[in-house]
């Protein structure tokens, strides 16, 4: 047999694999493109902007906290079911900071990486530290039933860009809400120990829920822009009490009399703790190298 060539060998691979996957690029999609069904030009008021600003930090926060889960959670199935519900609402984000920067000329990246502290929006609950999965699936529970109520309401909003932000969240947050009350389910009704995790877990997060429901004097300024928190409660404590119920769960399990609801104040830029750790290590890359690309 005649020895074959290695350089016509290597030359005939290459053409092969050429031809077999063609040529490959990728086009780079601006962010606005992604606001389908609104005008990608639109500027946000003063008053809009601060409020998108605020939904804007809470998905940015919690999909920083769900983020930290990716390798440690319980089962592979949870690394990815975590993982994509931080992406799902880092996309939120991205979104409601893209249009609230309209307003200031700053882009998502100069919201998220160059605030300080004081100078973020979101409530409290975002904020708490993952805990133990119990933890993490309470927040959920309790930061998904919300969402559910209030992008379902803003997706009628008369700002045609908030409505689509919200009509393609609302989709998601469905997910997300499913997801939390399964593992509530599971948690509640498996063993003593899951059980007594889950109900310390609902004991730790429930007094951060009033916050999501305060109305201010923003919402008096965006009369059909946005609805007013208070106006979700209902809905959510229909949503709340069914899913309680069905894991056989009730309110003095978890609520203790001497212990009242937070004080709250993300909204006004008055944090837990828990917020500036968590945002240094969120911001150090991008303020240790600025301007940086790859």
């Amino acid at each position: 047999m005649k020895p074959r060539d290695a350089a016509a060998v290597a030359a005939a691979y290459e053409a092969e694999a050429a031809d077999v996957h063609g040529d490959v690029s990728v086009d780079e999609l601006a962010l606005s493109a992604e606001l389908t069904g609104a005008d990608a030009s639109a500027t946000a008021s003063d008053d809009v902007a601060a409020y998108a600003l605020r939904l804007g930090d809470d998905a940015l926060i919690l999909s920083q906290r769900l983020g930290w889960w990716i390798s440690r959670a319980p089962e592979l199935e949870e690394d990815m079911a975590l993982g994509n519900i931080a992406l799902d609402l880092l996309g939120h984000a991205r979104s409601l900071l893209h249009y609230a920067g309209t307003a200031s000329g700053r882009s998502e990246d100069d919201l998220a990486y160059w605030r300080d502290e004081h100078e973020f929006r979101c409530a409290w609950l975002f904020e708490q530290p993952n805990g133990d999965f119990a933890h993490t699936i309470a927040r959920g529970l309790i930061a998904a039933t919300w969402m559910q109520e209030l992008y379902t309401a803003l997706s009628q909003s008369t700002d045609a860009t908030l409505a689509a932000i919200a009509a393609k969240a609302v989709k998601e947050v469905a997910y997300h809400r499913d997801h939390a009350v399964q593992w509530t389910l599971r948690l509640a009704g498996g063993t003593d120990e899951s059980r007594r995790r889950m109900l310390v877990a609902l004991a730790d997060l429930w007094p951060y829920t009033d916050e999501l429901f305060r109305d201010d004097a923003l919402h008096d300024r965006l009369e059909g822009v946005a609805p007013r928190p208070s106006s979700l409660r209902a809905g959510f404590d229909e949503v709340w009490d069914a899913v309680l119920a069905e894991a056989g769960i009730v309110e003095s399990d978890f609520v203790h009399p001497r212990i009242g609801q937070s004080s709250g104040g993300g909204r006004h830029g008055n944090h837990s703790t828990h917020l500036g750790p968590m945002l240094a290590e969120m911001q150090v890359l991008a303020r240790r190298h600025p301007g940086a690309t790859w």
